[in-house]
């Protein structure tokens, strides 16, 4: 608790409260700051008198001024629990943003956690959503609690929404309670076959979180072959996309310890896996697409025409308007033509347009991150670029780091044609 008075700043904290005090020029001095310790807890945490005499007359609407105030609300969400006459959604929304605001401030509110979960049986989505962020900020710091929450968020996993559905699975995932880890393997089970692409997509991620908290109870259960299964045959992108996402951190982590795992892992880098993969890249997000562009990159193909049809399908990847899925394309076709030295001076010739025009659009911190790339193209091969100089002439709104990486592409780009043009535009920046 901070109080302000006059000249003197008051931090109350625990059984301690410090006076800081303030010199003329409203400046700490090296010797102002005294610690009071040894007091009782009530004395400790009252402010000075003459600041509670003020703070009598102007109360703060935004902070409670004791437990009489959580009390109180605990009394009012007892009294709505189970309501439904007109507008009890309405008031239990008032309630609910209260709680969530002194949550956030640091106010202990667990007192009302039972009222909360009794208020929660309700299918107003605004409702559920603020149940979970209060039951996830406090269950996974008490187990006990966390006990109260698992009946509950159990029975909202089979609601007929599936919005609830998911969001209650993904909470029930997020407790992070080692002893609780039972009460998700059937829930996880059930999300996984949802037929909801929504649910599917969270039990997906659930996955991988029962695996952070109990690796054994994971495997036990086959869920990686069941996120297998769905990777290979999920008509939506985004489970296919947290399926290999999950597996990739699962089996990358089981590899030094299981051979199995480290099989699987080698699986993932398979030509019908890849191609799969590939042939969907169009549908799946830029995260997605960034992701299977990752693992595709450590696939090697077995010869050249298998080079050519994964640069083929990938072509027009180099138009997109997500500059961290057009770089991650080029890395990709560089990579994949290093050992062909003609082919890699055309990757060169066609990458440059998309890079520049990267560089030309989107934020100043955007353009340094791609203008950085292009800048170790340009130190590799300065002749390929040296018709393109006029791409790297420096603007007057933009920031001086990528002036400076702008002038050092000018330099490297220099020959006897275009000299005399960036001599002159040097001159103007000079002046």
């Amino acid at each position: 608790n901070f109080h302000f008075l006059g000249s003197e700043f008051w931090i109350t904290r625990g059984a301690k409260r410090s006076l800081i005090h303030f010199n003329q020029s409203n400046h700490l001095s090296s010797q102002t700051l005294k610690f009071y310790a040894g007091e009782s807890r009530s004395s400790a945490m009252a402010p000075p008198p003459a600041y509670q005499t003020q703070r009598s007359h102007s109360p703060s609407p935004s902070q409670p001024s004791g437990k009489s105030e959580v009390s109180d609300l605990k009394l009012q969400l007892r009294q709505l629990a189970g309501s439904v006459a007109p507008g009890a959604n309405d008031s239990k929304r008032e309630l609910f943003k209260k709680v969530i605001s002194y949550m956030t401030i640091g106010i202990d509110v667990s007192s009302v956690f039972s009222e909360m979960v009794m208020c929660s049986a309700t299918s107003d989505i605004v409702l559920k959503k603020m149940c979970y962020l209060y039951v996830g900020n406090y269950a996974k710091y008490n187990p006990d609690l966390a006990l109260l929450t698992i009946n509950f968020l159990q029975r909202d996993c089979k609601d007929q929404d599936p919005m609830i559905r998911g969001l209650a699975l993904r909470s029930l995932c997020s407790l992070r309670v080692a002893n609780l880890v039972e009460y998700l393997v059937g829930p996880l089970g059930s999300g996984l076959k949802d037929g909801s692409a929504y649910v599917r997509m969270v039990a997906t991620i659930g996955v991988l979180k029962l695996y952070h908290i109990s690796a054994s109870t994971c495997i036990d259960a086959d869920f990686p072959a069941m996120l297998k299964h769905l990777m290979l045959n999920d008509r939506d992108t985004q489970v296919v996309a947290n399926c290999l996402s999950a597996l990739q951190a699962i089996w990358s982590s089981q590899a030094s310890s299981s051979e199995e795992a480290s099989k699987e892992l080698d699986a993932l880098l398979s030509k019908p896996v890849i191609y799969y993969l590939l042939n969907r890249i169009r549908e799946f997000s830029e995260w997605a697409q960034c992701l299977v562009l990752e693992l595709v990159a450590k696939y090697v193909p077995s010869d050249s025409n298998e080079i050519f049809d994964i640069m083929n399908l990938l072509e027009d990847r180099l138009q997109h308007a997500n500059s961290a899925v057009v770089l991650a394309t080029i890395k990709l076709f560089m990579q994949l033509t290093l050992s062909m030295t003609d082919v890699h001076q055309q990757v060169y010739e066609r990458i440059k347009a998309p890079l520049i025009t990267l560089v030309s659009t989107g934020s100043p911190e955007q353009s340094y991150a791609v203008l950085s790339h292009l800048h170790l193209l340009v130190m590799r091969a300065p002749m390929l670029f040296a018709s393109d100089y006029k791409h790297f002439y420096c603007h007057y709104n933009e920031p001086s780091y990528v002036k400076k990486l702008k002038l050092e592409m000018l330099t490297a780009v220099a020959n006897e044609d275009n000299t005399y043009e960036i001599v002159t535009e040097l001159c103007e920046y000079v002046a």
